[in-house]
């Protein structure tokens, strides 16, 4: 397929776990993409692998100069942005409610939901809201359906990302532009198997019996794969849902009805 042939993504978060993987599958299918992250030269190194067509960038999207920036990026080389993938995420410091600093959670408040919010009015100033077309896709978690111990700051974040993403559909549906929320579980990514490692230390056990426990306690007894929330992502960004807005969707091996 080339669902994405004559478009324009903008990928951040494009770093490292997910960011990269959905950025060469949306190229494999015809994108033409910006990717972005704080670390700017992992982003030029994924461009270098993509090859033609890419563009990597240093951006920190919770910097209204910095997302300007990178939505002109796209403008400058292309004329129009089609797909915005507001994938840049932070767990912050796990804290008791009791333990919770202002500055913790804020900071990932910034980075887990009022980034989107930046980067989705950029990209329907610069180009969405005059060529009424576009797709924006928000990234949560099942904590902020279901609420994680030691995560107010991310379970929070998660849940007003959520939020925002059906209020901004409800917004710019007039206009013919969508908005999705995808919600992953877990994702085996070096971020999750860090976690996995520092939970068993706590623990006292191995992290195969951390892993172990944590595909046991979803209906589908399995960890997702990049790939497997890529691919929900892809489609939700493509034209095959063109009817398909304000939604959150849960990719998670069954984590939130468990």
């Amino acid at each position: 397929m080339n669902r994405f042939e004559g478009k324009v993504a903008i990928v951040t978060g494009a770093s490292t776990g997910l960011g990269p993987v959905m950025a060469k599958m949306m190229a494999a299918e015809g994108a033409k993409l910006v990717v972005a992250a704080r670390k700017g030269h992992l982003c030029e190194e994924l461009a270098h692998e993509i090859g033609n067509g890419a563009i990597g960038m240093k951006a920190d999207v919770t910097d209204e100069n910095d997302v300007a920036k990178m939505v002109g990026a796209a403008m400058d080389a292309w004329g129009q942005v089609d797909v915005m993938m507001s994938n840049a995420a932070v767990p912050g410091t796990d804290l008791w409610i009791w333990e919770q600093t202002v500055d913790n959670f804020l900071d990932t408040y910034k980075v887990d939901c009022m980034a989107a919010m930046l980067c989705s009015r950029e990209v329907l100033n610069r180009s969405m809201l005059e060529r009424k077309s576009g797709s924006i896709l928000t990234f949560s978690s099942g904590a902020g359906l279901r609420g994680l111990e030691r995560k107010t700051h991310y379970s929070a974040a998660k849940a007003a990302l959520i939020m925002l993403s059906q209020t901004i559909a409800k917004e710019v549906g007039q206009h013919g532009v969508r908005c999705n929320c995808l919600v992953p579980g877990s994702i085996d990514t070096e971020l999750l198997q860090n976690y996995q490692k520092r939970i068993a230390g706590e623990r006292g056990i191995s992290y195969e019996e951390v892993r172990a426990e944590s595909a046991a306690g979803v209906p589908l007894k399995t960890i997702s794969t990049p790939e497997d929330i890529a691919e929900m992502a892809l489609f939700l960004a493509s034209d095959q849902a063109r009817t398909v807005t304000g939604q959150a969707i849960c990719v998670d091996a069954g984590w939130t009805i468990a």
